[in-house]
């Protein structure tokens, strides 16, 4: 049976309002942040959920404990951010520009967008066998989210990087995915 997969990102972190590419830095929500996570709550209230998974970054973890209440949360590392290694914490001008450049090579002392999507492929393999016919929210970041693109809509890194709604400002409350 299929599962359902809607993919949250978490709210605005301190980092984010200074232009910092947080990586694995485990960065506090900002109180915007804090203020979109709550209202989420509002946005998705039809919608049903049997889990909840969230990168165990304190980002990921605040955004879910703000926007699902009665639901079962569990924190899976697999779902962090991509690991920028010597990048973390550093300014965005900086990462964004050079994070295509790491599909498949790593950034020093990090990983690839490859070793991501080998972390979530990991991830939907265990999905397929303890949630079959469920609907699961996730919480989380931008790597694991074009992971799921490469990986559920086939696109290559290429495209899950161009058509990223960071950068074409075309954010939503949740998007949706359907793992066979």
């Amino acid at each position: 049976m299929a599962i359902k997969i809607t993919y949250f990102v978490h709210g605005t972190t301190t980092d984010n309002e200074n232009k910092i590419s947080s990586g694995w830095n485990d960065v506090e929500l900002s109180d915007l942040g804090i203020q979109q996570s709550i209202e989420l709550k509002d946005q998705i209230k039809d919608k049903h959920f049997d889990v909840v998974f969230c990168s165990d970054l304190k980002r990921a973890v605040h955004s879910a404990k703000l926007t699902f209440e009665n639901v079962r949360i569990i924190h899976d590392a697999r779902l962090r951010e991509c690991n920028y290694g010597k990048f973390n914490a550093q300014p965005s001008k900086i990462v964004e520009p050079i994070q295509e450049k790491h599909i498949s090579k790593r950034f020093p002392d990090g990983e690839s967008y490859e070793d991501v999507k080998k972390r979530i492929s990991n991830f939907l393999d265990f999905l397929r066998k303890n949630y079959a016919g469920k609907n699961v929210a996730i919480v989380a970041h931008k790597a694991p989210q074009l992971a799921l693109d490469v990986l559920l809509k086939h696109k290559t890194w290429e495209k899950a990087f161009a058509e990223d709604w960071r950068k074409i400002n075309a954010w939503k409350p949740g998007w949706e995915y359907t793992l066979e």
